[in-house]
């Protein structure tokens, strides 16, 4: 299979996969704004693609073998398709490892989709969801993931920080004041920690989805492991199992509950 490249590029030259006709811009003058239009518009004009990007709308991000078998159709061809969404800006390419994962690019590009999905199918009332394949418990649970959390438990405290205004996660995760300050209440220091970044992403593979990492991640996972909110089950290795008080202490903080990491 190609190797995805993760450089979006609305000006990039059509792929061998569809006329090159349909992608021309109506004149070599044409504005920016119309030809990045165009190459949306060209990008989408596919039912591969289009499945692609509904699959995609789940949040979660997913490889081209996952994607194909998704879809139906051949490696080869999936890989093909999947570069005309990065070449269009639609989707984005992130290394994990040794694979390669795909997702929508941003949270503008996925709200655009998910009102065309809505368009091309007006009574739909839930997001279009894809099982995703499992990891064994503990570790789809909880667990860490170099030194911050992991899991269902990772997804939900970056969810509630989203939530509650403390995160920003379009593009690059940011804290906001509002996280800045929330950090310092609750003990977590975010100074010491040379040029590593206050907040940032790191690709969850077995939610798909980015959770919380950088200082502001590291930090709240050390505090947890030292206050006992958390604590490695017998035999060590990286799974965690949440105890009473950090139910406690996750529902005072982020008002999250043990269901969304059960």
């Amino acid at each position: 299979m190609n190797e995805l490249r993760p450089g979006p590029s609305a000006s990039a030259p059509a792929s061998a996969d569809a006329p090159a006709s349909a992608d021309a811009p109506a004149s070599a003058d044409a504005p920016a704004p119309a030809a990045r239009l165009a190459a949306f518009a060209a990008a989408l004009a596919d039912e591969t693609r289009a499945s692609i990007c509904m699959t995609l709308l789940e949040g979660r991000a997913w490889t081209a073998g996952e994607l194909a078998r998704i879809t139906g159709v051949a490696p080869s061809t999936v890989s093909g398709h999947l570069t005309r969404l990065l070449d269009a800006g639609i989707c984005v390419a992130e290394r994990q490892g040794r694979r390669s994962y795909v997702r929508v690019a941003d949270a503008a590009t996925a709200r655009l989709l998910d009102e065309l999905a809505s368009y091309a199918v007006p009574d739909r009332d839930a997001a279009h969801a894809v099982p995703v394949v499992g990891a064994p418990d503990p570790l789809a649970r909880a667990r860490t993931c170099y030194d911050h959390f992991a899991g269902r438990l990772g997804m939900a405290v970056t969810d509630a920080m989203e939530r509650r205004g403390l995160l920003r996660t379009d593009g690059v995760f940011e804290l906001t004041e509002a996280g800045r300050l929330w950090c310092a209440e609750a003990g977590i220091g975010l100074a010491g920690g040379g040029r590593r970044r206050p907040a940032s992403s790191c690709l969850d593979w077995t939610e798909r989805r980015r959770h919380l990492g950088g200082l502001a991640g590291a930090r709240l996972c050390a505090r947890a492991l030292a206050e006992g909110w958390v604590v490695r089950p017998p035999g060590g290795g990286r799974a965690l199992e949440v105890t009473a008080a950090g139910e406690r202490a996750f529902g005072d903080l982020l008002g999250i509950t043990p269901r969304e990491w059960a």
